[in-house]
């Protein structure tokens, strides 16, 4: 059965705007890895992954708003997004370019877009 990414993606967004880490971690393979260049570093596995929504998405009360969704093929997708919350700037941008395997997140790199 084919992955529908745009269906995987508005599940993963809604688990996080939900801030319920267990949904959250679901659509991450246990061995997956998420880069943050915005905050130096790599999140590695389900333990990595969690450290990370709870600090920056449950801990800052982060909303995000799908803008834009280009689907490369059935493995790899960038999203562009809208982040409100509790943090200085209020209302940001940012990136997410996906690496998927078997319905999974196996590699996500997730950055800021800081608007001039």
């Amino acid at each position: 059965m084919k992955m529908n990414i745009q269906t995987m993606i508005s599940g993963w967004i809604n688990a996080s705007n939900a801030f319920d880490t267990e949904k959250y971690l679901q659509y991450y393979s246990p061995d997956a890895v998420l880069d943050d260049p915005s905050v130096g570093r790599k999140f590695k596995g389900h333990p990595g992954i969690r450290e990370y929504f709870e600090n920056y998405f449950i801990g800052y009360r982060t909303h995000t708003t799908q803008v834009n969704l280009l689907i490369s093929d059935e493995e790899t997708a960038h999203l562009e997004v809208e982040f409100t919350g509790d943090f200085s700037e209020g209302n940001i941008g940012g990136t997410f370019d996906f690496k998927f395997t078997a319905g999974k997140i196996v590699f996500v790199k997730a950055d800021l877009v800081h608007y001039p």
